[in-house]
């Protein structure tokens, strides 16, 4: 899907004061970051690691597994069509909602593709999919899936590669990264991103995590030079930093309590729980995208019409918290919007 994620604030004419669309950390990049990176500037005059290696070598180190259980990306959605064209007209399965990429990837490389509802995802579920696509914390639900849920899937379908996206594990409190698990598994493959949360979605940047055959088999489905050399710098400069780069996860997820509590006092707006900074919500009359161009071009606020994900339906939106005081104003504007089409 080229078009109809969040943050395409670019392809509107208004000026956006706001943007709850993206689930990208707010705060921008860690302090340094940028200043590194443009010291980095003579690197481009060479080409870059054909795989990044010394990053990939960087973050296997920081997961404590081999490196030849690390094969670096220019983001996770990369990632997501390699593993579809690695494992092409094999049979998929996606749990939904879900990040419209999996299904994407899958159709362009013609699987067999099946659909799998989160809350139909149980410990005792059997898979009859060479792959299973899963997202913990999910995009766009904001729900995660219990370590012992997946250790038993995992154990119980041993024939099927678990493909689960961890691209927003650093903002939730409710779940930790499954890469422990590669040490009992041979059926996980773990995506990480490194946009997300330091910032950097422009310059696309991630990495998956596997026992060595499955990194092979991806490897040789690889496309050389995928990860430019300054991307390879923030990666290098996060890890080596990475104590302190971490955004405020704790922070983020009380402001989004409070976010979260002050739009489900409006009757016309059905509020969702979440473990992560961003929720889902539904209007109770009207459509997402009437609701998307009224904010934008009356309030210059831009949310994520979340229509287009699989399961859901013209009236759910999402939403990313933000500082308190543009958390207020989309609150605001929503009992405005609301007020007026009762």
């Amino acid at each position: 899907m080229l078009h109809g994620h969040g943050d395409d604030g670019y392809r509107h004419p208004s000026e956006i004061v706001a943007d709850f669309s993206t689930n990208v950390w707010y705060g921008g990049e860690p302090a340094g970051l940028k200043e590194y990176v443009f010291s980095q500037w003579p690197r481009v005059n060479r080409y870059p690691e054909v795989l990044a290696e010394s990053l990939a070598a960087r973050a296997a180190a920081h997961h404590g597994v081999a490196p030849g259980q690390v094969l670096m990306s220019s983001g996770t959605t990369e990632t997501i069509y390699l593993v579809a064209q690695a494992w092409a007209r094999r049979r998929s399965t996606v749990v939904t909602p879900a990040f419209a990429e999996y299904e994407d990837a899958g159709r362009l490389h013609d699987h067999q593709q099946d659909f799998l509802a989160w809350d139909d995802l149980r410990v005792d579920t059997l898979i009859n999919s060479d792959l299973v696509f899963v997202c913990s914390p999910n995009n766009p639900t904001g729900s995660v899936l219990g370590p012992r849920v997946l250790e038993t899937l995992l154990a119980n379908n041993p024939r099927t590669v678990f493909v689960l996206d961890e691209a927003f594990i650093e903002f939730t409190a409710s779940a930790e990264t499954a890469v422990p698990l590669l040490a009992r598994f041979d059926n996980l493959l773990v995506m990480r991103s490194m946009t997300k949360a330091y910032a950097i979605p422009g310059l696309r940047l991630g990495y998956v995590v596997a026992s060595a055959p499955l990194i092979a088999r991806l490897t040789r489905a690889r496309a050389p030079w995928t990860v430019n050399a300054l991307a390879a710098a923030a990666g290098h400069f996060i890890f080596e930093h990475f104590a302190v780069v971490q955004p405020p996860t704790a922070r983020l997820l009380a402001d989004r309590a409070t976010f979260a509590a002050q739009l489900a006092e409006n009757l016309g707006l059905e509020i969702f729980p979440s473990h992560t900074h961003y929720f889902l919500g539904a209007l109770r009359h009207g459509t997402a995208a009437a609701l998307k161009r009224g904010l934008l071009d009356r309030y210059g606020l831009l949310i994520r019409d979340a229509a287009n994900f699989r399961g859901l339906t013209p009236a759910h939106f999402r939403l990313c918290t933000r500082r308190p005081a543009d958390n207020q104003l989309l609150v605001n504007a929503l009992a405005e919007w609301t007020a007026s089409r009762a």
